[in-house]
Parts: structure tokens; C-alpha cells; sequence
């Protein structure tokens, strides 16, 4: 028996201590340590909701069946879960080429020789040459690339990170789905509102004209006064028609958000309601806790996750790549000795290809990969600080929202009893008209600023959930490792668009 050369020892070993690791970087997380916010919003002592189901703290009803026939049926959401399906795929292609691939050939071919060619004037000369022949051939191939550096399994760990960050943005294209459904919905109630107000106003402002009027029959007022009180009465009517554009087009916005055609739910929205309440916020001051939930972030970090992974795919290439392919199958000339053990036809071929001379390329290559790893970390630490951005500038509308209506309230009542005393006082002659209609034009003003500020403070809120990353699925965790990570995606992606 011979022995192994030293040669075939060596390379025996390395091929089999390469087949065991994977060349380049291990990926380790970025710390995204920041300072505490300095706008965490006040709890105001009721339960805050659940982050993924925050639109159920505003106590509306109608407002969670928006939310939820939205989050079912909204197409941009049809489609970011397409695109993860996609992501799937093309994750699950990955690592497939780590296994080795089986195709099954079969053929069967008849031929009539020429005898004027090359061949058939050659092999007519001898003895029982028979022009017609026959081929038949069956077999089993199977080849397998061994992935001696790694580069393969670097490949299959870059899908799959890219597989979880499309999961990531389908869970924010979820969050903005529920924002923007929520928006929507309480412009509606906001214009509802206002509008209730116009027409109260114009109420007010009818009933005023009408006391001008009699005081004019009475000889206790000129026709100045009524083309005063009237021009006020048609200012108010005015208001209407800018409030009922506004107010369809949320309500058109809203059937859009819900993947229908614009006035397929328009009559359950027809009856005014209140505008909703602010529900508590419940924030933590840890600024890289409440960021790690935003699936921007997640999906940003997830993507420098796969760059790195990319860089010892490269770094793979200045490594030899050994292949192996085997056949077992049968060739014979007539069918009836095709399976038999003289037609058996076995073949192994091993195969090794290194690029020796365009490590030029391959430098290339790598430099790439790592500039692409360098851009990825930019790009998650800026998700990063715009994430914050994002928090701190809700969480400061909202409180000032919130302060604005309080002095908007104050305002109103104190205008409501400046109008009414002035319309006491002008029945009673005490004052002129104009001090009346200068107070009623105050109060319309007041009051539809405060209607306004209460649904902007209302959309402030979910501003706010927004901000945080609220709207979908997710787990703590103490760290943005790749466990953590994939635990937290994998409820969004078995739930599907839900």
C-alpha cells in the first residue's frame, strides 16, 4: 500500500481546517449609546396602552376598526410583505448552495450513418457495419462545491440578514399604516367638529341679524347695522364649503389607506363624534431602549449586518474552491441491455479552481465589500440619530399641543361671556353693533382654533407612537444581537400582513 505523500498530507489539512471556519470579520454590534431624552412626556396617571396596539388607549371604537381594517387590508403593506417573501427566497437560495445538487438524464437517440462522410467512409469498410445505430443513457449527477473559506455560508448569513431587514421595513411600513390611518381619522373628527361649529356659529350670527332687523323696524337702528350683521352671517358661511373639501379629502385619504375605492366607507364616518382623548404615553428616558424598537433602526442595523457578511464573502475569493461531481448511470446501444451490469457507467471528477493571477480583482472586490461595510454604518448611526430626532420632536409637540388647548379653552370660555354680554348690552342700547360683531368674530376664530388643537393634539400623540416604533410586534431585549433580533421579527413575518 502506498503511503500519502507529505504534499497530500498538508493539503489535506488545510482544506479541512479551511472547511471549518469562514474567512473575514465576525460582525459585532455598533453601540448606539445616547443621552437620556430631555422631553419624556408626563403621565398623567391612566394605563398606558400596549406599544403595538396603542390606538386601543384612545377609548374610540371606531378609531380601532380604522386601524385594524387597515392594517389588513392597506396594499402598501400587501406589497412590503411581497417583498419579503422575496427576501425569503432569495435567503433560502443562499443556503442552498451549500448543499450539493442531484439532477437525474435520460436520452435516447437513433441515427442513420452517412456513408459519403468522414465517419460512415471509414466504418463501411468493415465487415457487418450497420448504417442505423442507437443510443440509450440514464443516470444520476451530483456535484457539490465545498465551501472550504466560508465564502458560501457568508453569502447564505447575508440573505438572511437581508431577509430580516425586509421584515424590519414591513413592520414600519405596518407602524406608518396605523399612524397614517389614525391621522386620518382624527382630521376627520376635526373637521366634523369645526364644522359644527361654523354652523352654530352661523346659528348666532342668523339670530343676531334677525334682532338687527326688528331694532331697525323699531326705528332703533339704520340699515348700516343690517348690512353689518349680514356681511358677518355670510363671513360664517364661508368657513363651510373650505371645511367639507378638507373634510373629504381625509375621508377619501382614509378608503385609500384601507385599499378600497374613496366613498366605500364614507357613511360610517357620516355621524359627528367627539375627537378623541390623548392616552398616556408610557416613555422610558433610556433614549437606545425606546430606539432599538423602531424597525428603521432595526432594519438599518440589520443591513450593516449583512455588509460585513459580504466582506468574507469577498475575502473567500483569494482561497482555492474544490468541487466534486459524481455519475452513476447506464449507456448501452439497445434498450434491451440498458439496466444491466455491462452497461453500468460510473464517473467521479473532483475539481479546483484558484485565482492565482487577478488578485488585482479580488483586492478590488474587497475594498468594495468594506466600502460598502463603511457606507452601511453610516447609514445605520444617521437611522440612529434621526430616530431620536424623531422622538424628541413628537414628544415636544405634544406637550406644547397639549399647553396651547388648555389656553385655548381659557380663551373661548372668556370670549363666550365677552360676546354674550355684549349682545345683552346692545339689545339694551349700551353699546353698538360693531362691539357685538367684533366679539362674535373672536369667538368663531377661538373656537375653531381650539377644535383644531384639540385633533392636532390628538395627532400629535400618535406622533409620538409613531416616534417610538409602536404599531407592530415586539420583544425586549437587552441586546441588538442576532437571536434578539430574529425573535422579534419572527412574530411580524408568521403573522403575515396582519
Amino acid at each position: 500500500m502506498m503511503k500519502p505523500s507529505l504534499t497530500w498530507i498538508a493539503s489535506s489539512t488545510l482544506f479541512a481546517a479551511l472547511a471549518g471556519c469562514a474567512v473575514g470579520p465576525d460582525y459585532v454590534t455598533p453601540q448606539t449609546a445616547l443621552q437620556p431624552l430631555q422631553h419624556v412626556p408626563a403621565q398623567t396617571g391612566k394605563t398606558a396602552p400596549p406599544l403595538d396596539t396603542w390606538w386601543t388607549g384612545f377609548d374610540d371604537p371606531m378609531l380601532v376598526t380604522v386601524v385594524e381594517r387597515a392594517l389588513s387590508q392597506n396594499l402598501d403593506l400587501a406589497a412590503s410583505f411581497a417583498r419579503v417573501q422575496q427576501a425569503r427566497a432569495a435567503a433560502a437560495s443562499a443556503g442552498a448552495q451549500l448543499l450539493p445538487t442531484v439532477d437525474l438524464d435520460a436520452s435516447a437517440s437513433a441515427q442513420h450513418q452517412s456513408l459519403v462522410s468522414p465517419l460512415g467512409s471509414l466504418a463501411r469498410t468493415f465487415p457487418g457495419y450497420s448504417r442505423d445505430q442507437r443510443e440509450y443513457t440514464v443516470g444520476a449527477a451530483a456535484s457539490w462545491e465545498i465551501d472550504l473559506a466560508g465564502g458560501l455560508r457568508r453569502d447564505a448569513a447575508a440573505a438572511t440578514r437581508e431577509e430580516e431587514a425586509a421584515q424590519a421595513e414591513q413592520a414600519g411600513t405596518r407602524v406608518t399604516v396605523a399612524a397614517d390611518a389614525a391621522d386620518a381619522y382624527l382630521q376627520v373628527r376635526g373637521f366634523q367638529a369645526r364644522l359644527a361649529v361654523a354652523q352654530d356659529q352661523i346659528s348666532t350670527d342668523a339670530r343676531l341679524l334677525d334682532i338687527v332687523r326688528l331694532r331697525v323696524a323699531a326705528g332703533a337702528a339704520d340699515e348700516r347695522e343690517v348690512a353689518q350683521a349680514d356681511a358677518l352671517l355670510k363671513q360664517a358661511r364661508t368657513v363651510v364649503p373650505t371645511l367639507r373639501v378638507q373634510l373629504n379629502a381625509q375621508l377619501n385619504r382614509l378608503d385609500v389607506l384601507m385599499g378600497v375605492q374613496p366613498g366605500t366607507y364614507a357613511s360610517e364616518l357620516a355621524t359627528a363624534a367627539d375627537i378623541p382623548g390623548i392616552p398616556s404615553i408610557a416613555a422610558s428616558p433610556d433614549t437606545t431602549a425606546l430606539l432599538r424598537q423602531r424597525p428603521d433602526v432595526i432594519a438599518a442595523e440589520r443591513r450593516l449586518a449583512a455588509s460585513n457578511e459580504r466582506i468574507g464573502a469577498a475575502i473567500a475569493d483569494y482561497y482555492p474552491k474544490l468541487s466534486l461531481t459524481g455519475l452513476l448511470g447506464f449507456d448501452s446501444g439497445g434498450s434491451h441491455e440498458l439496466f444491466t451490469a455491462r452497461a453500468f457507467q460510473p464517473a467521479i471528477t473532483a475539481g479546483l479552481r484558484w485565482r492565482l493571477f487577478d488578485f488585482g480583482k479580488v483586492d478590488a472586490e474587497v475594498a468594495a465589500a468594506r466600502g460598502a461595510n463603511a457606507e452601511a454604518l453610516a447609514v445605520y448611526r444617521q437611522s440612529v440619530l434621526r430616530a431620536a430626532e424623531d422622538v424628541e420632536n413628537a414628544f415636544v409637540a405634544l406637550s406644547e399641543t397639549q399647553n396651547r388647548g388648555i389656553e385655548l379653552d381659557a380663551e373661548v370660555a372668556a370670549l363666550t361671556r365677552a360676546r354674550d354680554l355684549s349682545q345683552r348690552a346692545y339689545k339694551a342700547g349700551a353699546i353698538t353693533l360693531t362691539d357685538v360683531l367684533d366679539a362674535d368674530r373672536q369667538l368663531l376664530v377661538a373656537r375653531d382654533d381650539l377644535d383644531a388643537t384639540r385633533a392636532d393634539a390628538a395627532r400629535a400623540a400618535v406622533g409620538a407612537f409613531r416616534a417610538l416604533g409602536g404599531g407592530w410586534r415586539t420583544q425586549p431585549a437587552a441586546t441588538a444581537d442576532d437571536a434578539s433580533l430574529s425573535e422579534r421579527l419572527s412574530g411580524l413575518a408568521k403573522d403575515g400582513v396582519r
